[in-house]
C-alpha cells in the first residue's frame, strides 16, 4: 500500500513545495487543491469551481490509482474536501511566518505572472488583494482561511497530524514527513 499524504497550511506556507518532492519520493501523484479549486479562466483563479465538482475531480484522481494506491494532495480543502481528505494516513500541518509566507507569494506569483500582476496589469488588483487575504492568516476573527479555522478544523480530525515549521528545508520537512510515516506503518 503506498501513502496518503495531505498537506495544508496558509497560502505561501510551503505546500506545494514540500508535496511535489515528497510525491516524487513516494512515487505517488501530487494533487494540488488549486488545479481542482478553480476552473480554468483568464486571469487566472478568479472562476472557482463548484464544491461537488471540485470533489468529484479530486475523488477520480485519487480512484485512479486504485486499491491502495497513494496520493500527496497540497493545499487547502477543509471545510469542503473532508471527503477526499478522509482516509489519509497523514496530515502534514506547515505552520510559517507570515512575513516569509507573503514574500514567497510575491515571488511566485511574479515569476508566474510578470508584469500582469505589476500596477497597471490586468492582475494588479487581483494580485493585490490576494496578498491582502493571505495577511489576513493569523488574524483570529478573520472569516476566509485563517490558524484559528486550521487549529480548530485539525482537532477534530481522526488522522495524525504532524506539525512542522514551514520555514525549514524542505529536505529536513520531507525527512521528517518520512519518519513519522514509517513510524505510523504506512510506507
Amino acid at each position: 500500500m503506498a501513502a496518503r499524504v495531505y498537506i495544508t497550511g496558509a497560502a505561501g506556507s510551503g505546500t506545494s513545495s514540500l508535496g511535489r518532492p515528497l510525491a516524487e519520493w513516494l512515487n505517488v501523484p501530487l494533487l494540488d487543491t488549486d488545479d481542482f479549486y478553480w476552473a480554468p479562466s483568464d486571469p487566472p483563479y478568479t472562476v472557482k469551481r463548484p464544491e461537488a465538482e471540485r470533489v468529484a475531480l479530486i475523488a477520480a484522481e485519487q480512484a485512479a490509482q486504485g486499491e491502495g494506491g497513494g496520493w500527496v494532495l497540497s493545499g487547502s480543502a477543509d471545510g469542503w474536501g473532508d471527503l477526499v481528505i478522509a482516509g489519509a494516513d497523514l496530515i502534514v500541518f506547515l505552520v510559517t511566518p507570515t512575513p516569509l509566507r507573503l514574500a514567497r507569494i510575491r515571488r511566485r506569483e511574479a515569476e508566474k505572472f510578470g508584469a500582469r500582476i505589476k500596477p497597471g496589469g490586468d492582475m494588479a488588483r487581483n494580485h493585490a488583494e490576494f496578498l491582502k487575504w493571505a495577511a489576513s492568516y493569523d488574524e483570529p476573527y478573520f472569516g476566509g482561511r485563517s490558524l484559528t479555522r486550521h487549529r480548530n478544523w485539525l482537532a477534530d480530525r481522526a488522522e495524525p497530524v504532524l506539525e512542522l515549521s514551514g520555514n525549514r528545508p524542505v529536505e529536513e520537512l520531507r525527512a521528517a514527513v518520512w519518519a513519522r510515516l514509517q513510524g505510523l506503518g504506512a510506507v
